[in-house]
């Protein structure tokens, strides 16, 4: 009786492993949040003037990952300042900004108005902050005083200024001049 206790307790010990790497790289790859933010509101100013105003319900910081970034999966609003009368104003069902690419990937219902009544409405969009640049291969409707357009594939800067797209239709009001 002694020997098969003596047995069954040192196969219990040496059966014991100590998996703590294991632990360490199930934790690297997991998708647990760094932080996350309620009522999340981000003010980004230069010279201590106010350039954009991101607000959104929700926000999860993923900076904790090889590939870092934050996500607002419950949507978010961004107003983009130009001067102290113009502002372009962004909202989407879904945001991810990407800290390496600094890109930002905007998804649902995307809707970016700017302060001349020009509107793009979208599926999806990226946008480029470092270039000010929109652009997506999805379905688009750019509506604006002269302009009442659907097409496939937007390439644009912040202000609609520059502006490709593919694959038009809907409405043009040309100058004959």
């Amino acid at each position: 009786m002694r020997i098969i206790f003596i047995f069954f307790t040192a196969v219990i010990i040496y059966s014991c492993k100590n998996d703590f790497e294991k632990i360490i790289d199930i934790n690297k790859y997991a998708k647990t949040p760094a932080a996350i933010t309620e009522n999340f509101t981000l003010k980004y100013t230069d010279s201590s003037i106010v350039k954009a105003i991101l607000d959104s319900p929700l926000n999860l910081d993923f900076t904790n990952q090889k590939f870092p970034y934050a996500e607002f999966p419950d949507g978010l609003n961004i107003r983009f300042y130009e001067n102290e009368l113009d502002s372009t104003n962004v909202s989407a069902n879904y945001g991810i900004i990407y800290y390496k690419t600094k890109l930002v990937s905007l998804n649902g219902n995307v809707v970016i108005q700017s302060s001349d009544g020009s509107k793009i409405k979208s599926s999806q969009i990226y946008w480029d902050p470092e270039q000010e640049w929109l652009f997506t291969e999805e379905n688009i409707t750019f509506s604006s005083n002269e302009y009442d357009i659907n097409a496939k594939i937007l390439d644009a800067d912040r202000t609609f200024k520059l502006l490709k797209t593919g694959q038009l239709n809907g409405n043009f009001l040309f100058d004959d001049n």
